[in-house]
């Protein structure tokens, strides 16, 4: 990470302890530096940073609705391309539910465009700002309060918002995670040093939806990749590569550390078990095949 003098996410904002998002803030805006403009969703990280007449956010900072981030942000990168100011980083940043579900039109329309500006999701797998409802990143069997553990939890499997994006034919798409900094460091620096339309996924546990310990996060999601429940790669002009390959890890002690999956069965356990694995040999076999996944129509 880019050392700063001070961070340029500010302490004080009122996230909950142990926040992945919060962390995830952090490393964006001291890895990608001053020169950095930010449209923020409605979501979390705006609730917890922008109470007035406090703000947490160190460099210039737009607040959009739920709907509209990329939109805003399309509208700052035309401004400063007008203005001739090409040194300035124009992010749009929201959580999944903002940016999967409600705001997907318009994240659509700026990738379609190809607008240059990077796009991070946090992931926290939910509408965690609104009561921890199921969203289209909540994974199959995670108990919210739309999708109770009454029912088994949610029925569906996460939406796969990455292909989704790289199906647009966008310069790069990436995921990431908070409990491999170093990586994320790394692809934010590439998008960075890259023009048009990037979108980075970053996989952030929420301690309040997810009841995990607060000391516990990152290592939460540390195991989703070593499990292979949240795969780190990336997709680079339509080139798919894997960031990691860890051997996979039971399932099992992953989902036990978490409040949502305590009513789990041994059959669905089983099933995610082998979505996993599945998940994994079929991106190592696309890996292998070097098939152009921005350019299959």
């Amino acid at each position: 990470m880019v050392v700063m003098a001070e961070d340029l996410f500010i302490k004080g904002h009122n996230a909950c302890a142990g926040c992945g998002c919060a962390l995830c803030m952090r490393w964006v805006l001291n890895t990608l530096g001053k020169d950095t403009v930010v449209a923020n969703a409605t979501g979390c990280m705006e609730v917890v940073s922008t109470q007035y007449p406090a703000s947490s956010w160190g460099v210039p900072y737009v607040h959009s609705v739920f709907a509209n981030a990329a939109a805003v942000a399309s509208g700052v990168t035309r401004a400063f391309r007008k203005q001739g100011r090409s040194k300035d980083t124009v992010v749009a940043i929201g959580g999944d539910g903002s940016t999967y579900d409600i705001g997907f039109g318009t994240l659509s329309g700026a990738m379609e465009r190809n607008e240059d500006m990077i796009y991070v999701c946090y992931d926290n797998e939910a509408y965690a700002n609104t009561g921890v409802q199921r969203s289209g990143a909540t994974p199959f069997a995670s108990a919210t309060t739309t999708s109770p553990q009454e029912i088994g939890g949610k029925h569906e499997w996460k939406k796969n918002l990455a292909f989704i994006a790289a199906a647009h034919g966008i310069p790069y798409v990436a995921t990431a995670s908070v409990g491999f900094l170093p990586d994320l460091e790394k692809k934010l620096l590439k998008a960075k040093a890259m023009k048009g339309f990037r979108l980075i996924v970053v996989y952030a546990p929420c301690t309040l939806g997810w009841r995990i310990p607060a000391d516990k996060m990152v290592e939460v999601a540390r195991m989703a990749v070593n499990t292979g429940l949240w795969n780190l790669f990336e997709i680079e002009d339509g080139k798919f590569s894997m960031s990691a390959k860890p051997t996979l890890e039971p399932v099992d002690g992953y989902l036990r550390m978490q409040g949502r999956f305590k009513h789990l069965t041994a059959e669905q356990i089983r099933f995610i078990q082998e979505h996993a694995r599945a998940t994994r040999l079929e991106l190592e076999k696309l890996e292998a095949s070097g098939v152009n996944v921005g350019r299959i129509l």
